[in-house]
């Protein structure tokens, strides 16, 4: 193994936890539907943040997993 594939294969690692990290930290679609249910009543300004935050983590997932298949690819290269 060339010093090269180690360092890809360690990028891809630290690709792959952070994708799981980020997938777990998104709240799920669903959780809309049992907040109305329980009565579960959230302030304008908790709300807003939160739909941000699912934003950012929607967009961080993309680009993550984006590279994470990228590089996938590469490493088959060699």
């Amino acid at each position: 193994m060339t010093a090269l594939h180690i360092i890809l294969t360690v990028v891809q690692c630290i690709l792959a936890v952070g994708l799981v990290v980020i997938v777990t930290l998104q709240s799920g679609k669903s959780a809309g539907l049992s907040g109305a249910i329980s009565g579960n009543s959230e302030s304008y300004f908790g709300k807003g943040k939160s739909k941000t935050l699912d934003k950012v983590l929607a967009q961080a997932t993309k680009w993550v997993a984006a590279a994470f298949i990228l590089l996938t690819l590469v490493l088959n290269l060699f």
